[in-house]
């Protein structure tokens, strides 16, 4: 029997994001969008609509309609050196399927994995199970999540069949630019050594330019035909419910095998799925809707900003430049949280989810990630404004309480001030004209307006 550990992330989030009135600011796609809203951001008004309901529903073309594969062909070319073909594309149920494909067909008993870390589980769990032996490339936090290639020197061996990375990646929101990205093909070139790149929230970047020279290009327009590229309607386009993904690879060779095994997984995507992925992707709705989802990025990770900043003595990040996610690690008394504990105490007492680093990403694997939280923040702006708001007034937890009171019982004698603290302490109430105590103390006032809105990619 395969053994896979329990897939924390999505245990966690099966849990807790059907808690009544939550605010889910753990979830890490762009805010959904409708059918509706989705028509409504087309710029021909008079373009049909996304669904043919005169179509009829038989498995449809089995590697996915070539509409849709044409059209991803045509954005992965855009930056190439030489245009796709769509026979380099196969449509999945979402990325994860993707995945899973690309490990299961690949990776076996006795291979070596490489695979930057953090990242989503899946990717290194998945090669485990399958009996390869998995080396973590950690990004650091002290290093702005900038890839060590000294480290990837390291860590190679002479059964590496695979490296995997992420980019933009999840949960730092970091980016792998694109002097990086050339030097990690050109590893993986000396050795034969084939590059996954999970790609499903290219291209949500919102803080470097696409003008920028080292703005990334996605992998696959890079001229290296080991390089397979895995992406998604769910997280940049906002469009998780239609549950349509894809692999793209040059390489006939490989994209064939994965054709073939995808047989025993997958028949086809869904027809009503492939016609809403190709409609959202078409000329006249993909530059609305990246747009839409861009600015819902600048906007939000704003807030986020302000929020770390104000509380700059308990919580630190690296600001993402793209995707939907933001790793920031909080600490008490100079201390790192226990984030678990942390997580569940914030969805108590103000009904915020956010995901403890931990779970997923977190120190079984012998890398302390201890005190780290990963926030979705590309959700609706009044959700996630609700929830930072909430979790500044959280108040502070018993044993915090605990440690005031015995500082103040140890003096010699307690003045007219003192005992007014305790009674703010206990009671919850303002002391002298001060706030209550909370967990997050607030270190400056705002300066300007977070939530104004930028335009533009």
């Amino acid at each position: 029997m395969v053994k896979l550990e329990e897939f924390g992330v999505e245990q966690w989030m099966d849990k807790y994001e059907t808690t009544p009135d939550v605010l889910n600011i753990a979830e890490t796609c762009a805010a959904s969008v409708s059918i509706d809203e989705l028509v409504a951001l087309c710029e021909d008004k008079k373009a049909p609509g996304p669904l043919d309901t005169s179509i009829t529903l038989t498995y449809g073309a089995i590697r996915g309609s070539s509409k849709l594969r044409q059209r991803l062909a045509d954005l992965y070319s855009v930056r190439a050196a030489s245009p796709m073909s769509l026979e380099s594309i196969l449509i999945t149920p979402g990325a994860i399927s993707a995945n899973f494909l690309v490990l299961y067909k690949l990776i076996g008993p006795g291979d070596h994995v490489i695979c930057m870390y953090p990242t989503y589980q899946q990717l290194y769990s998945v090669p485990e199970s399958l009996g390869a032996e998995v080396s973590l490339w950690k990004l650091r936090q002290e290093k702005n999540y900038v890839p060590d290639m000294a480290e990837l020197e390291q860590l190679v061996k002479p059964n590496t069949k695979l490296i995997i990375i992420n980019n933009p990646n999840n949960p730092t929101g970091a980016v792998i630019r694109k002097s990086a990205l050339q030097a990690i093909i050109s590893f993986a070139r000396e050795r034969d050594i084939t590059i996954l790149s999970d790609e499903v929230y290219r291209p949500l970047f919102h803080g470097i330019s696409p003008v920028d020279d080292e703005y990334p290009p996605s992998l696959i327009s890079m001229g290296y035909d080991k390089a397979i590229v895995t992406g998604s309607m769910s997280k940049a386009y906002a469009l998780a419910g239609i549950r349509t993904g894809w692999i793209a690879c040059r390489n006939p060779e490989i994209i064939e095998a994965l054709a073939s095994a995808r047989d025993y997984t997958t028949i086809s995507v869904s027809q009503l799925d492939d016609q809403v992925a190709t409609y959202a992707l078409s000329a006249n709705v993909i530059h609305a809707l990246l747009s839409r989802n861009i600015n819902l990025a600048k906007t939000n990770v704003a807030l986020v900003e302000k929020f770390v900043n104000d509380h700059s003595s308990v919580c630190s990040w690296v600001k993402p430049l793209a995707g939907t996610t933001a790793f920031i690690q909080f600490k008490k008394n100079g201390e790192p949280v226990d984030d678990v504990a942390f997580c569940l105490d914030v969805l108590e007492k103000t009904k915020a989810m956010i995901l403890p680093g931990s779970k997923g990403f977190g120190h079984e694997r012998g890398f302390d990630y201890k005190g780290y939280v990963r926030i979705g923040y590309v959700c609706h702006t009044a959700v996630l404004k609700e929830a930072l708001e909430r979790m500044s007034n959280l108040p502070e937890s018993g044993s915090e309480i605990e440690l005031t009171l015995l500082t103040l019982l140890q003096n010699t004698v307690l003045g007219p001030e003192d005992i007014s603290e305790l009674f703010a302490m206990v009671t919850r109430q303002p002391a002298g004209g001060r706030p209550s105590a909370t967990l997050f103390p607030a270190e400056q006032e705002s300066a300007g307006d977070a939530d104004a809105p930028e335009t533009g990619l």
